[in-house]
């Protein structure tokens, strides 16, 4: 009679983000490929899942055919890392007595000795420590140690069978330095993971990783952002907004600008995106403030991540407009930072925003602008998808969201540099107009998903004090054109000389 003995949980890799990708880490006792060209952070991971298993009280083995001891441990080092008594490190790098010419045939082919000792170092020094997890490094040398594809194969069937006797799991890596096309390995192993490393004409690199096979296991498909920093790697985990759902009531959040407010029906509602839209200059970053300080004085957390301008000069700019957005900082209301877009991924900027959302209790979200979010992803060919996923993952825990994109051009026909409106639930329009020998601007909502809002156009000003917004402009025509018509009505807002501003 078979008896079933209880599944062991997967053994974890300790490497943020990474096991949620796995669906909860590497099947235990299996064996796992790790692949990747050099410098893509396949060591800095296979540390990471020893030093996580002697964490748990496991017991690991670093088998290196390449480096050496002291350069494994100085790597660590580097990360803030120490190998405990718990980790052994095990070299089979060639002897030096092999550099000798005496040393050296040629009756016999080299894989006929050097693959058998090698093969054997590997099992002895198994036998000796016992241990839990293994990492292998790497397995272009044992390819060239075997000098053909079908020796190659059994050489790593029998390691397979080796360990999976004795329980391991088991880290194979290999830095594709021998031959790309070679998928041996790929039919024998658990699993395999790849590590992809990507140069942009300009910036830092990226680096990204897939999960190409994982048997009987589901996982997160495509392509995952990570990085290599000081103290390990970093995975950030596709967003996939479906898989976050919270229930919350919809209420309508408002600007505290009545007309603005009324231009919009009554507000915005929770849990709705909202999109400002116009050329540079107009005040767009100056509508999103207005409705993140309304937010902080109704008690909610806001989030503020500015692509664009410097926080220095947006404090100054602002703190006399009646936004002191250093004091809601300070008082732990507000969470603003300025983002490098030359330095930073789509999918580390996604995780960032989830983090406040899901763990920060932020209510109201500002990414000024698109146009920087788009300049972080210069090569990306799905732009559009990433900012779907972040918008309907922001909707879906109830955060109010507020985006802004400069269009080219200052008056007339303006063109953007990215069309998100059909995504977003608001739209929100500036536009400058001419008008009396004067420069103008004027604010209308030309979209909104969640109910009424007014039809017309208001002209506004940028104060020393903020925003001003005046009735709505009933008797012109061509507003939006950048030239109207008087036909009569409701005349311009009168401008006083002193107070006129920017944004």
């Amino acid at each position: 009679m078979r008896v079933d003995t209880p599944e062991k949980s997967p053994a974890r890799t300790g490497v943020p983000g990474f096991d949620d990708v796995l669906g909860g880490g590497l099947a235990s006792g299996h064996l796992f490929l790790l692949e990747g060209s050099p410098g893509t952070g396949k060591t800095t991971i296979a540390l990471r899942f020893l030093l996580e298993g002697e964490r748990l009280g496991e017991r690991g083995l670093y088998i290196t055919l390449s480096e050496t001891d002291g350069e494994l441990r100085a790597g660590a080092r580097s990360h803030g890392w120490t190998l405990g008594d718990g980790i052994e490190v095990c070299e089979l790098t060639p002897a030096e007595s092999l550099l000798d010419d005496n040393q050296l045939q040629s009756l016999l082919y080299s894989s006929d000795l050097e693959l058998g000792e090698a093969t054997k170092v590997i099992v002895d020094a198994f036998e000796r420590t016992r241990p839990d997890r293994v990492v292998l490094d790497s397995l272009s040398e044992i390819r060239l140690l075997a000098q053909s594809s079908l020796r190659y194969r059994r050489q790593i069937l029998a390691l397979k069978h080796f360990f999976a006797k004795r329980d391991a799991t088991v880290l194979l890596l290999d830095d594709l330095t021998a031959e790309m096309t070679d998928k041996t390995v790929h039919s024998i192993v658990h699993g395999v993971i790849r590590l992809e490393e990507l140069a942009p004409d300009y910036g830092a690199e990226r680096r990204r990783l897939r999960v190409l096979k994982y048997r009987g296991q589901a996982f997160r498909g495509g392509y995952h952002d990570m990085t290599v920093t000081t103290g390990g790697v970093s995975v950030f985990p596709r967003l996939v907004a479906a898989e976050h759902r919270t229930g919350f009531t919809r209420e309508r959040r408002t600007s505290d600008i009545a007309e603005l407010d009324a231009l919009l029906g009554g507000g915005v509602e929770q849990g709705t995106s909202t999109l400002v839209l116009g050329p540079a200059g107009t005040g767009k970053s100056l509508f999103t403030l207005q409705f993140v300080s309304a937010a902080i004085r109704r008690g909610e957390k806001a989030a503020v991540f500015v692509f664009d301008e410097e926080l220095g000069l947006l404090f100054d700019r602002t703190r006399s407009m009646g936004f002191d957005l250093e004091a809601a900082r300070d008082a732990g209301m507000l969470h603003i930072e300025q983002v490098d877009a030359a330095e930073l991924s789509p999918g580390e900027f996604a995780h960032r925003v989830r983090g406040k959302v899901a763990e920060g209790g932020v209510k109201a979200v500002v990414i000024d602008s698109l146009n920087g979010y788009q300049a972080a992803m210069p090569e990306e060919n799905f732009l559009i998808l990433h900012i779907h996923e972040l918008l309907q993952f922001l909707n879906r825990q109830g955060a109010t969201t507020f985006l802004t994109v400069a269009q080219h051009g200052l008056v007339g026909d303006m063109k953007s540099p990215v069309d998100v409106t059909y995504l977003a639930d608001t739209v929100i329009l500036l536009r400058y107009f001419e008008a009396s020998g004067k420069v103008r601007r004027a604010v209308s909502v030309i979209k909104k998903r969640t109910g009424h809002h007014e039809e017309t156009i208001r002209e506004f000003r940028v104060t020393g004090t903020g925003l001003e917004i005046g009735a709505p402009l009933e008797g012109f025509q061509g507003v939006l054109r950048g030239v109207p018509t008087f036909v009569g009505g409701m005349p311009l807002m009168k401008v006083a000389k002193a107070s006129d501003g920017g944004s």
